[in-house]
């Protein structure tokens, strides 16, 4: 079967990259093909040895007998209302062509009462399966009936590395307060006082490079492809991050982590997983003092994440299967 995935892909983001490294790899193991929409589709196939077409390319909806709509944060109208009508309008025009969609592991929210509106209109009668406890209960508020998975890039295996204890990983974002980001250098100031080295690492080259100015002092890396995130993250003693795939990739390395939450899907994940987190801007001395004295998340609880990453896909697949034994339908897929 040729299996669909729609999300920001293409744009050299680690975060969505790895999400969708982890999409192919799990269809691939279970033996389908994938395309994806993208917004650089020859990158994209080179990277994911995967079938790609541009994202405003709406024929390329015909190509496959199931698209999964996500993973990431794509039903939110905070950063851009577009983004939101334009994913909403992939749903649409994917049912018109009588695809069967399944919204993917996806964050929900934040949502202006339009957005709201918006929503639960396309949504409505499409199977839903979220990746966190607060956009599930957020959705179930809403009158929508979703299920519970979990971010698909835990599912990604680390290289076999030698952890460097003193290493920290500190993740920052562009486009939060500066006093946020000045909180962070502090706190890679602190762990370098106290004899850790510290790695600034941005995960979205180009649009967080406004911050290389803020930790010139320390050595910045940057990179948008996940399986160097993945590799510095299992090298690393401890990861402090505000994006949430610093977090997921450190989780899938089993490195501990703490968050400095600048959106609700970062606090969600930390929620869940036990782990220690801040919201905005933030206190430099506990962070720092998170890393060096050792405060873990809960493994189990990640464990039983993966789980619900792995089921996931089980879910979304059932839900092929009986579109088509009930309307005996398929298209170019095997």
């Amino acid at each position: 079967m040729v299996v669909g995935v729609a999300g920001y892909y293409g744009f050299k983001n680690a975060g969505d990259e790895a999400i969708l490294e982890a999409i192919a790899r799990e269809l691939k193991a279970r033996g389908h093909q994938v395309l994806a929409l993208s917004g650089d589709p020859k990158q994209t196939a080179k990277e994911h040895g995967i079938r790609a077409a541009h994202r405003l390319n709406p024929l390329a909806l015909l190509q496959a007998d199931l698209w999964l709509l996500g993973g990431g944060g794509l039903l939110q109208d905070a950063t851009s209302s577009l983004s939101l009508l334009y994913y909403l309008s992939v749903l649409r025009a994917a049912r018109f062509f009588r695809k069967r969609v399944v919204v993917f592991n996806q964050s929900l929210g934040p949502l202006t009462p339009w957005g709201e509106k918006l929503v639960k209109r396309a949504l409505r009668g499409v199977p839903i399966i979220l990746r966190d406890q607060d956009s599930w209960e957020y959705a179930k508020n809403l009158g929508l009936s979703p299920a519970l998975g979990a971010d698909p890039a835990l599912l990604l295996t680390p290289p076999p590395v030698k952890r460097e204890e003193d290493l920290v990983l500190v993740i920052p974002r562009a486009g939060v307060d500066q006093e946020a980001l000045t909180n962070l250098y502090i706190t890679a100031n602190h762990l370098v006082h106290e004899g850790r080295r510290v790695l600034v690492l941005l995960l979205q080259p180009g649009y967080d490079d406004e911050v290389i100015e803020i930790f010139r002092l320390h050595r910045v890396e940057k990179t948008a492809d996940p399986r160097r995130v993945l590799y510095l993250a299992a090298q690393a003693g401890y990861v402090i991050s505000m994006r949430l795939h610093g977090l997921i990739l450190a989780a899938a390395a089993g490195t501990p982590f703490a968050a400095l939450s600048y959106d609700p899907k970062v606090a969600a994940f930390a929620k869940e997983t036990g782990a220690y987190y801040q919201e905005l801007p933030g206190d430099p001395i506990k962070l720092s003092k998170a890393a060096m004295y050792g405060r873990y998340p809960d493994w189990e609880k990640v464990a039983a994440l993966k789980e619900r990453a792995r089921q996931s896909f089980d879910l979304a697949l059932g839900e092929a299967s009986l579109v088509k034994k009930t309307h005996g339908r398929g298209s170019s897929g095997s």
